[in-house]
């Protein structure tokens, strides 16, 4: 059960913190979870788990593909680990080994891929991913999300270790809009209706949900009401609740820090194709572009992924 907060204008604690205090308090009451980085406990905040719970913190280096295989073979001793690295690195670099290792030999390893799309900033091009989420939803049996905020990223953290398989989970390592209240819970596989609505339905994810409710509330201002789905679990994806909400409305527009191939927009466009769905679709996302170097705003703003791109791309749609 979920609530939203009120004042969507205030940032909870850095995400990747927020990870790390889960857990910090997790690793308390369980010697079998473990955490793996790859040169990146500064910029992570894991370095507090190596100094709390050294027996518990695995220090990789620059060695992506390699952390992935220690974590598989943790796994297969009945650990549970959670690995860490910045989301190019932790899938399209290591994307053989998750596959082999992780999946195919039936291991668990929690994947946390940071600062994913124009979240990446001043690291630029290089360290950009906008097709994660893309290859990791072809991996069999995997467990693919965007996380939206804090309260969310907790929730996550603290539920996984009751599932196996491979989760990838991308967020940036900074803070985030409010979007929930703290307390909320989630259902892996489950869409949220954050914001219900007749005209125009918004399937979106990840950091740019409170973008997408910003743009709704401006449209409803104008007379178009618009209906706002958290789909934080892009794999699998909640195929009933779009089937459901979908009916009678006049547009369907999906909204993500993603390319606009093999992410959020093509997995609701097959959920519309093979359930003979026609109703005017948008694919709102990055376009078959490369990272740049940027602060987060400006590039969020280059990328045409705020709150205004939208209401462009609906009032467009709309016409």
């Amino acid at each position: 059960m979920f609530k939203l907060v009120q004042d969507r204008s205030q940032k909870g604690k850095k995400l990747s913190h927020t990870m790390m205090l889960a857990l910090q308090d997790m690793m308390n009451d369980n010697e079998n979870i473990v955490m793996l980085d790859a040169d990146c406990g500064n910029a992570s905040g894991s370095l507090m788990l190596q100094k709390s719970h050294p027996d518990q913190f695995i220090e990789c280096g620059i060695s992506e593909a390699n952390m992935i295989g220690v974590a598989a073979g943790m796994s297969s001793m009945g650990y549970v680990p959670y690995v860490h690295t910045f989301s190019p690195f932790a899938s399209r670099r290591v994307f053989d080994q998750v596959y082999l290792s992780g999946a195919y030999a039936y291991n668990t390893i929690n994947i946390y891929g940071s600062d994913p799309g124009f979240t990446t900033a001043h690291n630029g091009g290089t360290h950009t991913a906008f097709e994660d989420m893309a290859m990791m939803r072809e991996i069999p049996g995997a467990l693919v999300m965007d996380v939206a905020d804090e309260v969310q990223m907790d929730w996550i953290i603290r539920n996984l270790p009751e599932l196996t398989g491979v989760h990838y989970f991308r967020a940036t390592r900074g803070n985030a809009r409010n979007v929930y209240q703290p307390g909320s819970t989630f259902t892996f596989g489950k869409g949220n209706v954050l914001k219900e609505g007749k005209d125009v339905l918004i399937i979106t994810c990840g950091q740019i949900v409170s973008d997408a409710l910003d743009a709704a509330e401006t449209l409803e201002r104008q007379g178009v009401s618009c209906e706002v789905i958290d789909m934080f679990c892009v794999k699998p994806l909640d195929v009933d609740l779009i089937l459901s909400e979908v009916q009678d409305k006049k547009a369907v527009v999906t909204f993500e820090n993603h390319s606009i191939y093999g992410g959020l927009g093509s997995a609701v466009s097959e959920v519309l194709a093979e359930n003979r769905i026609a109703i005017p679709f948008k694919r709102h996302g990055v376009q078959d572009r490369f990272g740049q170097v940027g602060s987060a705003q400006w590039l969020q703003q280059e990328f045409e992924l705020t709150a205004e791109d939208l209401i462009k791309t609906i009032q467009s749609l709309l016409k």
